[in-house]
Formats: C-alpha cells, sequence, structure tokens
C-alpha cells in the first residue's frame, strides 16, 4: 500500500509562506476519499500552531479575501435573473429547452442595456433641452415638404386612443416614441455643448456595434462548450460522467433536478449514435433514395417560401394603398403584412416538419435544417416588407418621379417616411407579441383540458403538444430582428422589447409546465446555442443593411425629425466636423489617414493571424490526446482481456490438479 508524504499538520498556505520543499498541495487536489478529507480537516482545525503576528495578520487577510469573494459570488448569483427558474426547467425538460429560455434571458439584458444607452444619450437630453437651444441651418427646399401635422386638434372618439396604442398613430406619432418628435436643435455655452443630431447618430451606430460585441462574446462562450465537448457524443459523454456532477446539490429536490437533467443530456447522445448507425448501414441505393428524397423536398419547400414572399408583397401593397382608411377597418389595413407575415410563418415550417420526417435527419441536424428554412423565410419575409416600403417611399429608386420630384421622396404618402417605417416595426412587434398570448390563451391551455379530461383515442393520440425548441427560438430572432430594424425610427422600441420578453418568459414558463410533455426527440444544447446565436447574428446583418442605407442614402423628411435639413443623415458628421477647432480635426485627420489605418490594418492581421494558429495548434493538441485517449482505452481492454485469459488458465490447471 502507498503512503502518502504530506504534512497534514501544516496549512497550504503555511507551507507557502514557510518556503518548505515543494510547490503547496491543496487537500482538495489530493485523491482521497471524503471522509478522510474530513478528519484531515478536522485534524488541522483541532492544532493550534505558533505563529508570529504578521504571519497570523497574512492568514487572516486571505481568509477574509476569500469570504468575500465567496460572498460576492454568492450575491451576484442571487441576482442572476431566473436562475432557479432555469435550473428547474433544465432539470425537467433538458438542456435543449433549457437553451431557449437562456437565450431569451440574454435578449431581455441586452435590450435592458441597449435603452439605458439610447435614453441616456438622445431621449434625457431630449427632453431636457427641448426648449432651449438653437435650430441647426435652415433648408432651401420647398415650403410643401415642410409641413407635417401628424397631432390635429379636435374631438377624437375614445375608442380612437384604443386603436392609436395598436397602430402608433394619433398621440402616439408624435411623442418620444417615434422618429418625427426629436427635434434638431444644438445646445451651446461658454462651458458646455450638445449635439442632439449628432448624438441621435452615433447612439444608433454605437447600438448596433455594441449589440455586435455582445453576440460575438456569446458566441465565443458557447464555441468554447462545443469544443469541450468536442461535438460527439463520445467527448460529451467523458464529461458528463466525470465532470457532469454537481457536488453542491443539496436536498432531494436539486438531486433529482440534475439527474433529470444528465439522463435527458445521455439520451441525446444515444439517439444522436443511434441514428448515424443506421445512416452508415444504409446500401447504395437507400442512400441514393435518401439523397434524391431529401433533394426533393428541398425545392418543394423553396416554392413554399417563394409563395409566402409574393403573399406578403401583395398584402404590403395593398395596405400602403388603403393607410387613408379609419376605425376598425383601417386597423386590420393596417396590420395586414403583419397578418400575412405570421400566417406565412406559421403555415410554411408545419409543412416544412412534415417534409423533415421523409428527409430523416438526426435529431440535432432536424433542428438546424428547421431553423436554416424558417429563419430564411422570416427575415427575408421582414426584408420583403422593408423592400415594398422602400419602393413606395422613393418612387421604386427615382428620385425623379413624378410624386418624388419635389422632396426627393414621397411626400404626399409619407410626409414623415421615418416615423411610418418606426410604426411598421412597432406594430410588427405588438402583433407579435399579441398573437403569442392568442396562441396561450386560446389554443395551448384548450388542447389541454381536452387531452387530460376527454377520454377519446383521439385526444390520447394528440396528446400535450412538445415544446418544439427551433420554432421558438425563430420568434426570439424574428422579434429581436424587427427591434434591430426599428430601432433608428423608433428608440423606444429595445424598451418595448425588453418588456415584451420579459412577459414571453413568465407565459413560456407557465405553458412548459402546465401544457407541455417533455420532447420525444431531443438535440444536443451545446452546438444548437452556437447555432442560435449565428442565426441571431443573420438578422443583425439585415437590420444593420438597412440602418447603413437609411443613413446614406435616402433623402430625411423635412418636415419632422433631427436630420430635416440635411441632404441625409450622415451629412451631420461632417457639418460637426468642420465647427471643430483645429487640434480635433488634426487628430480625425491623422486617424484616417493612410498612416495610421495601414500600421494598424497590418497589426489587425497579425493578432488575427496569432489567434488562427493559436487554434490551430489547440485543435491539434485537442486530437492528438484524444486519440490517446482512445488508445489508453484499447490498451486496458487488451489488458483485461489478457487478465481472462491468464485466469481462465490458471482455473482450468488448478481443476486438472484438482482431478489428479
Amino acid at each position: 500500500m502507498t503512503t502518502l508524504k504530506h504534512d497534514w499538520s501544516s496549512t497550504p498556505a503555511e507551507e507557502d509562506d514557510g518556503g518548505s520543499s515543494g510547490p503547496p498541495r491543496d487537500l482538495k487536489a489530493i485523491p482521497l476519499p471524503m471522509s478522510l478529507k474530513r478528519a484531515v480537516r478536522q485534524v488541522q482545525q483541532m492544532q493550534v500552531p505558533v505563529v508570529s503576528s504578521r504571519q497570523s495578520w497574512r492568514r487572516k487577510r486571505n481568509k477574509s479575501l476569500q469570504k468575500l469573494k465567496q460572498n460576492a459570488r454568492g450575491l451576484l448569483d442571487f441576482f442572476t435573473l431566473w436562475r432557479k427558474s432555469l435550473q428547474k426547467i433544465g432539470g425537467n425538460f433538458g438542456g435543449g429547452v433549457q437553451s431557449y429560455f437562456l437565450f431569451l434571458r440574454f435578449l431581455v439584458v441586452l435590450n435592458f442595456v441597449s435603452f439605458l444607452l439610447i435614453a441616456g444619450f438622445v431621449l434625457i437630453p431630449s427632453i431636457v433641452f427641448r426648449s432651449v437651444g438653437t435650430s441647426l441651418v435652415n433648408s432651401t427646399g420647398a415650403d410643401k415638404c415642410m409641413v407635417y401635422d401628424p397631432n390635429p386638434q379636435g374631438l377624437v372618439v375614445f375608442y380612437n386612443y384604443f386603436l392609436h396604442l395598436l397602430s402608433g398613430t394619433g398621440f402616439m406619432e408624435y411623442s418620444y416614441l417615434f422618429y418625427g418628435y426629436y427635434n434638431n436643435t444644438k445646445v451651446e455655452d461658454s462651458d458646455f455643448s450638445y449635439n442632439i443630431p449628432l448624438a441621435y447618430l452615433f447612439t444608433a451606430v454605437f447600438y448596433f456595434f455594441f449589440c455586435l460585441i455582445c453576440l460575438i462574446a456569446r458566441m465565443g462562450t458557447a464555441a468554447r462548450v462545443a469544443v469541450a465537448t468536442g461535438g460527439s457524443a463520445v467527448g460529451n459523454y467523458s464529461i458528463i460522467v466525470f465532470t457532469g456532477w454537481d457536488y453542491g446539490c443539496q436536498g432531494d429536490r436539486a438531486t433529482k433536478l440534475k439527474q433529470k437533467n444528465v439522463h435527458y443530456r445521455l439520451q441525446v447522445d444515444l439517439e444522436e449514435e443511434i441514428r448515424k448507425k443506421k445512416t452508415a448501414a444504409l446500401t447504395l441505393c437507400q442512400k441514393i433514395v435518401l439523397y434524391s428524397l431529401r433533394v426533393i423536398m428541398f425545392f418543394v419547400s423553396s416554392g413554399l417560401i417563394a409563395a409566402a414572399f409574393y403573399g406578403i408583397f401583395m398584402a404590403t401593397n395593398f395596405s400602403q394603398s388603403k393607410s387613408g382608411e379609419e376605425g376598425i377597418l383601417g386597423l386590420i389595413l393596417e396590420y395586414l403584412p403583419s397578418i400575412a407575415i405570421t400566417i406565412g410563418n406559421f403555415v410554411v415550417p408545419l409543412l416544412c416538419d412534415q417534409f423533415a420526417l421523409i428527409e430523416r435527419y438526426t435529431p440535432s441536424t432536424t433542428v438546424i435544417v428547421a431553423l436554416l428554412r424558417a429563419v430564411f423565410l422570416r427575415l427575408m419575409s421582414l426584408a420583403i416588407l422593408l423592400f415594398t416600403l422602400w419602393r413606395q417611399i422613393t418612387c421604386e429608386g427615382n428620385s425623379e418621379g413624378e410624386r418624388c420630384k419635389l422632396c426627393q421622396y414621397n411626400y404626399e404618402d409619407y410626409p414623415c417616411w421615418e416615423t411610418r417605417m418606426g410604426q411598421e416595426m412597432y406594430k410588427l412587434t405588438l402583433f407579435d407579441f399579441i398573437i403569442n398570448i392568442a396562441v396561450l390563451v386560446l389554443v395551448e391551455f384548450p388542447r389541454r383540458m381536452v387531452v387530460d379530461n376527454w377520454p377519446s383515442k383521439l385526444a390520447q393520440w394528440v396528446g400535450r403538444q412538445e415544446f418544439v425548441v427551433s420554432a421558438n427560438v425563430l420568434g426570439l430572432v424574428y422579434g429581436q430582428t424587427v427591434v434591430w430594424t426599428g430601432a433608428l425610427f423608433c428608440p423606444l422600441l429595445p424598451l418595448i422589447n425588453t418588456i415584451n420578453f420579459i412577459l414571453l418568459f413568465y407565459f413560456k414558463k407557465i405553458t412548459l409546465f402546465s401544457n407541455c410533455r417533455p420532447a420525444l426527440k431531443t438535440f444536443r444544447s451545446t452546438t444548437s446555442t452556437f447555432f442560435f446565436l449565428v442565426v441571431l447574428l443573420f438578422g443583425w446583418g439585415l437590420a444593420t443593411v438597412v440602418m447603413v442605407y437609411s443613413l446614406a442614402e435616402i433623402r430625411p423628411s423635412m418636415g419632422c425629425g433631427p436630420f430635416r435639413f440635411f441632404p441625409n443623415m450622415w451629412s451631420i458628421v461632417p457639418t460637426s466636423f468642420e465647427s471643430l477647432s483645429k487640434i480635433p480635426q488634426d487628430f480625425l485627420f491623422f486617424i484616417g489617414s493612410q498612416s495610421f489605418s495601414i500600421p494598424l490594418f497590418v497589426l489587425f492581421c497579425v493578432v488575427m493571424w496569432y489567434f488562427i494558429a493559436l487554434a490551430s495548434v489547440y485543435g491539434k493538441t485537442v486530437a492528438l490526446l484524444r486519440a490517446q485517449l482512445k488508445l489508453e482505452g484499447r490498451d486496458k481492454q487488451f489488458l483485461v482481456k489478457q487478465i481472462e485469459n491468464l485466469s481462465r488458465i490458471q482455473i482450468l490447471k488448478h481443476t486438472a490438479a484438482a482431478h489428479e
């Protein structure tokens, strides 16, 4: 028996201070049974070592700092949003469903921080300086283009306030919610200067960069987890078996939740491996038939998506042509594009899910394929809506057209086109939230009541619904893309979306535990979480294209907004640059010069090449370690077989000797 040579009477801190031989060994790092470690710790606490006052003070300081760190970490865990709810969801429904709620929490925090950014630099200064300051330079444009009165005085029927709240018109249109209410004022004092149009522009640009940085950081975390698991069942199985259990679980409830979570993770890996083995066992003819079916289903699903695009295009044209209608009919016509998008996003993915049964992908691949189809449908539906609005605002890109010649945009139909764009994004966000609530109240709860209380074979065959992660994640991506697209024209849209997502979390949690059953087909949450963020990055790219084009190409409305007297929104930057003193101008010129940009570009290339080489080395190291683990496993199997053979031979010898 091997004896562990360690001085149990000394703590690691004492060994470090005393400079004794060898590095200090922590009791936690020594492979001993928990009972023995507990006994050693009790012996250490019973001893009273003789130390100097300096060593005693240092030990107390280290203990205080360690306790302070633990308390701070516990405080952060306590204030972590929905921490206990997420643990409960993961234990009962697996990591796949939990990844949706983690994704939702990330978007809630992102939208709230974005609102604080917009409120601090645009909303609050606009409120404070609304009656102060001077208007920027006037324009030589036609007086007709500068007339904008969205809130005429007079008696308004009471129910019209409700209609205005849903459509963003009337009293809602002329408020801080939309672009048209913000002034083009500049406050100047001897010690203070604030340019609201410039702050509006730079806040919008920085808002997009901030969201991109948060996305990339989140993707890096998800990618590290995916690489650590190896993206395969073998690596994931090792992590679950050796490091997956949380020894901090206290109580039966927490232990059972953790057991269920581990069970679901192992179930995912087994399903993946079974499907891969079945695919590898297919004959050549069976593979040809399978791939042919996948190609046919691809063309059929593409045709359905194209039909949905055409329907959205026609609905948007019809809605905009009837924009003068009032009352309930006018509200329905205004929401017609949103209704068309919702119907297309419901019917087409439902049919594509049936096609997935024929395609026979693995569970994780099925989720990814469904997401690709649905995200293309949703994002392109939004793009079709934006393209239709662009055709009407810019007279199909012809500024010399009959309706655009005077103001360089369609003033008659869109006197403040930025506010109209904000209203469309506002209606899309609101309608998406209303649809989620309506589905919960009118579909999911009645279905659960029928299944639980109607002893029919049909009801039992239908059963409780499953929580489809791909469709729910896509709804979040779509909602966030709408917010990014409309943030330039509706600055308070991030706040509205924050409230929307907070309410959505509780509604989805209620329906998950009350109406849903655990999914029969599971998927690996590590790779899917990374893919969710990639899909969200596509939405960010679409919104960025809309913002850049709006800033640089389309003429701002002349009767509203902070950029009413500029040929385009970006023109405020060179105008403000010319008003700076010589030293800031020289500094900015130097930043934009080749002597600064070329070395910076070379430095970025070197840093990027370094990280690429580092990632390649780490990848090769991981591959070698995996190969080494496999070899060690084979060696152990060989040794076990040899031991079995030797044991069998010895048994036979003893048996023969006993017979003799």
